[in-house]
């Protein structure tokens, strides 16, 4: 009997808590930027690419979009696109960016519409480092800088 209410209790929870699918290793990244070009993340095979969510109401995210725009604006090998992971209407992300203007691309991804290969954000900022092979080579929870960026990449 006390196996028989252990299954049950393991059953139950099981079914009362989320399940999420793994994110792939090699993730696709397919969408519109806020000028309004499409950008594929398989285009950029061959190079690093930091994929990075953030808000315009995120300070740690604000405080880290110089380093990023830098950090590519001097490696060559290195491209960012910026993912406004905001519910904020894109004409004031548009506004924001005039303000804080970064080298690489920004897109909008509303809470309600996430993207299907990338987990959902669990704190912003969250920084996905994709490596020339396409693949996950590192995930950031927190700020990043200049120098964890060269870390990973080895530079």
């Amino acid at each position: 009997m006390k196996w028989f209410a252990s299954s049950l209790l393991l059953a139950a929870m099981a079914l009362a808590s989320p399940v999420y699918a793994a994110m792939p290793v090699q993730p696709s990244l397919k969408v519109t930027t806020l000028d309004g070009k499409p950008y594929d993340l398989a285009t950029q095979r061959g190079h690093w690419v930091i994929v990075n969510f953030w808000a315009t109401w995120c300070v740690p995210c604000i405080k880290e979009m110089p380093d990023i725009s830098h950090f590519v604006a001097t490696h060559p090998n290195v491209s960012a696109i910026g993912i406004a992971y905001d519910d904020t209407e894109a004409a004031d992300i548009r506004a924001f960016m005039a303000k804080h203007a970064v080298v690489y691309p920004i897109a909008q991804v509303t809470m309600d519409k996430p993207l299907k290969d990338f987990d959902e954000p669990l704190g912003l900022p969250t920084t996905y480092l994709i490596g020339p092979d396409g693949k996950v080579a590192k995930h950031f929870t927190g700020p990043i800088t200049s120098a964890l960026l060269s870390a990973a990449i080895g530079h």
